[in-house]
């Protein structure tokens, strides 16, 4: 018996699917196909479905997709999303937001305005969900995703869920530690703080209008391609070096933001790859400076 046909004689009550096409599921809209791609119907199922032991190894939790780039020989194992399945979003205590890992930054920051608080409205600009956020500590508009984390929930390969506060991270620009290899994160608790009426914070309208005039938010791409270096700005280094532009099959580093890789129609995962490895020996070879990619690429080549 194939593991598929394992798994749909489980009491599991998600979506399971084979061979599933990951450009379906990333916002570059490229990359091979999942072996196994399933979508739990809530936090209880996907603790089921990972208690399942081996069955369901190496997994690979992704969320949108929106800073990931999967290459073309696709995914062993089972890729679990997290979208339309970990949506929960609740205020949990005065002041603290609950966010299941599904939920998008976008969501979490209009109902913690409807909530009446205050310090979210940042995350309406990260084009990914709260577990995405989380395992990069994602930030826009100056904000960082840790910065107003209280707690986190963490679901480990048995399917056992434990609370763990920012101190037990290792925390920075960009990145976290201290998660294990078989953990994930499924839901975040954010500490905000009570509006007043004498705030002087923008709207999230206002925030979505700036990032829409400075990216090419309705193209494929995933975003940032690289972390900033200290001190300066990875779309500067990139443009300095003429590469604006730049094509490689139906890809091409945007006109608009030099940091943005997009997709135009018919991109393959290694098209982008080709410039994103090509653009770090450009930039390190001309500035002295090496990039370090902030989106996470996975699988295997074609």
């Amino acid at each position: 018996m194939t593991a598929v046909a394992e798994m749909t004689n489980m009491t599991l009550k998600g979506t399971l699917k084979a061979r599933e096409p990951m450009s379906r599921h990333t916002s570059w809209r490229a990359g091979g196909v999942a072996e196994r791609f399933y979508q739990p119907a809530d936090l209880d199922d996907l603790a089921l479905a990972l208690g399942s032991g081996e069955l369901l190894r190496p997994v690979t939790v992704i969320g949108l997709g929106s800073n990931l780039l999967v290459r073309d020989g696709g995914l062993r194992g089972t890729v679990v999303c997290t979208v339309g399945a970990l949506k929960d979003l609740t205020l949990l205590a005065p002041g603290v937001v609950r966010a299941e890992a599904g939920v998008a930054g976008a969501q979490v920051a209009r109902f913690s305005v409807k909530s009446k608080l205050n310090g979210a409205q940042f995350l309406a600009g990260i084009p990914g969900t709260v577990g995405g956020m989380l395992a990069m500590n994602a930030g826009a508009f100056g904000g960082e995703t840790w910065r107003i984390v209280k707690a986190v929930e963490v679901m480990d390969a048995s399917g056992r869920i434990s609370v763990r506060r920012p101190h037990e991270f290792e925390i920075g620009y960009r990145h976290v530690a201290g998660l294990g290899q078989d953990e994930w994160f499924v839901a975040a608790h954010f500490a905000l703080a009570a509006a007043r009426p004498d705030d002087n914070v923008l709207d999230i309208r206002t925030l979505l209008d700036q990032r829409a005039e400075l990216q090419p938010v309705k193209t494929w791409n995933a975003g940032s391609v690289f972390k900033n270096p200290e001190g300066d700005h990875a779309a500067r280094l990139i443009e300095s070096c003429g590469l604006k532009g730049l094509r490689r099959g139906g890809a091409v580093v945007s006109e608009k933001h030099a940091n943005f890789i997009i997709n135009e129609g018919e991109a393959t995962a290694a098209d982008i790859e080709w410039l994103i490895e090509h653009i770090r020996d450009t930039v390190k070879t001309e500035t002295g400076v090496l990039l370090e990619p902030e989106v996470r690429i996975v699988g295997e080549p074609a």
